[in-house]
């Protein structure tokens, strides 16, 4: 049974940084990544004490957020 899919609209800019970031590295394409980087996420969502990181996690989240160009 085939999965439905939707449709999200990201900034063409934030997009085309995607696409840079994936080239050469295995993502077939920017939907394969964001939907890698979507369930990573909402996968960590799930564990106990969720409202509290640690110094790392938080370090990790900030880079995470600035490699897609929400933060500079």
């Amino acid at each position: 049974m085939k999965h439905e899919k939707v449709t999200i609209k990201i900034p063409r800019p934030l997009y085309s940084k995607v696409q840079q970031l994936i080239d050469g590295s295995g993502f077939n394409s920017a939907t394969d990544f964001i939907v890698y980087v979507l369930r990573d996420v909402l996968s960590e969502s799930g564990r106990e004490n969720h409202d509290e990181f640690s110094p790392e996690e938080l370090k990790a989240v900030k880079q995470r957020l600035k490699s897609l160009g929400y933060l500079d």
